[in-house]
């Protein structure tokens, strides 16, 4: 008899929803499996970056050798990681076996000979303001190009993309004082951003994409080409594509030297091929998204494969559709005959997929499926066959105590508070995923329905996954039903359907995750009094918004959101410093806009707990916003709960921090709806609680 087998002859126990037993613990959300991302290959080794929260959230570069054998090659308790655009960026590159990485600390970029096991990092640039990401090697002048930004006190950081030289030859010695040959150069500037610069195979020409205020690079982008003149630097800059209704990601030179990008110009984020004759042709037109917003730099969604010997060129990409991922590929040709030929999708259980890196005939990128969290994977071309590159971790518990996404759509109507400008009604599709709660050994009591717990991801513009997630898990394991949306405004499902929130943030996403509860309770899946919305960061504020402008909600977890938009336009970093002029418009012109949409000014309205959580080295959303929230919340009598950490920014990275926020959202969620977990979990303070405030 095997395990599971064992299990199911357990006779389930009848226990209220909340209250269940579960072996998913906050110790595995952080313990278990570290985070993937940004894959390279460099000789024969292949390397990667882990985020580790046993580590305090460290970003360790590790390598894999010809043997299989992987070792970290960035000494504890360095760590890499850009904070370029203060979400960062890829912070590393490898060249001819030594890496080059941008030191958490303080920012400088630190060369490591990983050839020789006594080497320490050095310094190869000075100790300034700057920050850097997004690396590429200029092969043919040895050196380094990035983004590079510098926040050296003026009104906001001014980014640009430089050259780094290494020195004279990839021998030369940058041991010792900086001289003037390895300060950096400036390439292209005049621009508020900066993404992708990539040389071309034969170094005489570099891309790149720019973009201004108050676009965001999902919005509208432009991609640049420039010859290099005898110094490398940049001359006669051409636009290749965008400067419109248009938003560009990952230019990038295919083997044989052609200049391909994903461009949004026909509404869904496609792959297209320039050519200086023919212009911009897509190299397969389709009703899905090849690409993701970049929040953070160097994102990868496509790659170029190519046997060694072999003129044939494959590509190899992600795209998604209906919210889940898929992995295909492409024999590349000429542009008439790249048309006819088909997309192939490739059959796999990812339905998560990132991070995409080719050399040779192998791609490498992370996969995640829903019930296996995410793994460094490999792709052989010729075979097809994919394998896991990094450990695969096994789930220290069964898994069909695992609880399996279901795709949902429904209706949403608007009937949000509105400005005279905003009186037209509208009725749109949502989307989203429902995880029933799922437990090997209990049930629900009779005639009882499970709370709901909504879940509005961040960005706003972003996407909930389809891949494992430890934290929904943790929930349904216990007895609650999630409801995780891709509220109007998500990428995944086109560029008008990202553009619906244009203007209408704290209206449109709020009736969306309304109406998605609402759909739930008419379906009888979940019990209407117990009723709970969580979110971070900018599904904070819709959190914040839901709970302020409806009355459906009767309890909220806010982590890192915001309470007022007039503060987050005048006090947030340079990236997003523009953001809502897109989302809600032009500040201080919209004044009242902000003020109408804005929970803090309507705290009379709020009429359930609320429990909020926040880094205290927050740069995005300032500490103040729910010191403040938590003050009014406080002074209306509502029952209200802060916990406040620090060393943290904007999203938690430390085990420590995660486990001692899930377990008091579940201790908050007992005192509220009227349950006692199963564990015994540390006490918080709850203000105003009486016992009249909990659902009875």
């Amino acid at each position: 008899m095997t395990d599971n087998q064992v299990e199911r002859t357990i006779k389930e126990k009848v226990a209220p929803y909340g209250s269940w037993d579960s072996p998913i613990n906050p110790e595995q959300l952080t313990a278990s499996t570290p985070s993937y991302a940004y894959p390279y290959r460099d000789g024969e080794n292949l390397y990667w970056l882990e985020s580790r929260p046993w580590e305090n959230g460290r970003s360790v570069v590790v390598q894999r050798n010809s043997y299989g054998e992987t070792r970290d090659v960035l000494p504890a308790p360095l760590s890499a990681r850009s904070k370029v655009h203060e979400y960062g960026g890829t912070p590393y590159i490898v060249i001819d076996n030594t890496l080059y990485f941008c030191l958490y600390d303080d920012q400088r970029i630190y060369r490591l000979d990983l050839g020789d096991t006594q080497s320490v990092p050095t310094p190869i640039t000075e100790e300034n303001n700057y920050r850097y990401a997004d690396f590429c090697y200029d092969a043919h002048r040895h050196r380094l190009i990035c983004v590079a930004e510098n926040n050296g006190g003026m009104e906001e950081p001014i980014n640009s993309i430089v050259a780094i030289p290494l020195g004279s030859s990839p021998d030369s010695p940058i041991d010792g004082a900086l001289d003037d040959s390895r300060k950096i150069i400036t390439l292209c500037a005049g621009d508020d951003f900066y993404a992708y610069p990539r040389l071309d195979k034969t170094g005489k020409q570099l891309c790149w994409i720019s973009w201004n205020h108050p676009n965001m690079p999902w919005n509208n982008t432009t991609l640049w080409l420039a010859d290099l003149d005898n110094q490398g630097v940049p001359v006669e800059q051409k636009i290749v594509a965008g400067n419109g209704d248009e938003a560009i990601f990952q230019p990038q030179w295919s083997p044989d030297n052609q200049l391909y990008f994903v461009s949004d110009r026909d509404n869904w984020w496609n792959i297209y091929h320039w050519e200086p004759e023919s212009g911009v042709n897509p190299v397969h037109a389709m009703a899905a998204e090849f690409a993701t917003p970049l929040w953070v730099l160097g994102m990868s969604t496509y790659g170029f494969c190519q046997l060694p010997g072999s003129k044939a060129i494959t590509l190899v990409c992600c795209y998604s559709k209906n919210g889940s991922w898929q992995l295909a590929k492409k024999t590349l040709a000429t542009q008439s005959e790249t048309s006819k030929i088909e997309l192939k999708t490739i059959a796999t259980d990812y339905t998560q997929i990132s991070d995409i890196y080719c050399d040779g005939s192998f791609a490498w990128m992370v996969g995640a499926t829903p019930k296996a969290g995410g793994e460094l994977i490999e792709y052989d071309v010729r075979s097809e066959k994919l394998k896991p590159v990094t450990a695969v971790t096994e789930l220290p518990f069964n898994k069909e105590y695992i609880s399996e996404p279901k795709a949902i759509s429904f209706h949403s109507t608007d009937d949000s508070p509105k400005s005279d400008s905003e009186q037209n009604s509208y009725e749109q599709e949502a989307h989203g995923f429902y995880y029933p709660p799922q437990n090997l050994h209990f049930t629900g009591e009779s005639n009882a329905l499970p709370p709901l717990i909504v879940i509005c991801h961040g960005g706003p513009t972003g996407a909930t996954s389809t891949a494992l997630n430890l934290k929904i898990q943790y929930w349904t394991s216990r007895g609650f039903a999630v409801l995780d949306i891709n509220y109007r405004g998500s990428t995944g499902y086109g560029r008008d359907y990202r553009k619906q929130l244009h203007g209408l943030w704290g209206i449109a996403d709020v009736a969306d995750v309304v109406a998605g509860a609402q759909y739930l309770i008419d379906q009888q899946l979940v019990d209407p009094n117990k009723i709970a919305i969580r979110g971070s960061s900018a599904g904070g504020y819709t959190v914040l918004a839901a709970l302020c402008f409806h009355d459906l909600f009767k309890a909220g977890a806010c982590l890192y959101g915001i309470g007022d938009l007039e503060t987050l336009a005048k006090d947030t970093h340079k990236f997003e410093s523009r953001y809502l002029d897109t989302l809600i418009g032009p500040y201080p012109e919209k004044l009242t806009t902000y003020q109408q949409r804005s929970p803090i000014h309507h705290v009379d309205q709020f009429h359930c707990p609320v429990i909020f959580f926040q880094g205290l080295d927050d740069k995005v959303v300032p500490p103040e916003q729910a010191i403040s929230m938590t003050k009014a919340l406080r002074d209306k009598q509502l029952p209200v709960a802060y916990l406040p950490f620090e060393g943290e920014g904007h999203g938690f990275r430390k085990a420590k921090t995660i486990k001692q926020a899930l377990e008091a959202e579940l201790y908050f969620y007992g005192k509220i709806f009227d349950f006692e977990p199963s564990e015994s979990l540390p006490k918080i303070q709850i203000d105003n609680l009486t016992p009249a405030s909990g659902v009875k």
